[in-house]
């Protein structure tokens, strides 16, 4: 083999371990990748989840008979009459 050939060879070698090399890289980065990918996932339907009870508690305090109630009590409102309520007509 002449000196030139064994260049190239040398220099194909080198090509061929460097895409091994990028191979292994790539394929780690990947699954780093997923590995987030599967973590945003789980936070996200941990959220979801919080996001549920959240309706359900805000449902719950903005009830008619809560709202009512906690008028009465706290606020010692009560409903009008007939007599107290006057309609004005524009």
């Amino acid at each position: 083999m002449t000196s030139l050939q064994w260049l190239l060879l040398g220099g194909l070698m080198v090509l061929v371990l460097g895409s091994g090399v990028s191979v292994v890289y790539v394929k780690h980065e990947n699954r780093k990748l997923f590995m987030e990918l599967q973590g945003l996932y789980k936070a996200r339907d941990r959220l979801d989840d919080e996001w549920g009870r959240l309706l359900l508690e805000q449902s719950t305090l903005v009830g008619q008979g809560r709202v009512e109630r906690l008028a009465r009590e706290r606020l010692e409102m009560v409903v009008p009459g007939p007599t107290e309520v006057v309609i004005i007509k524009l």
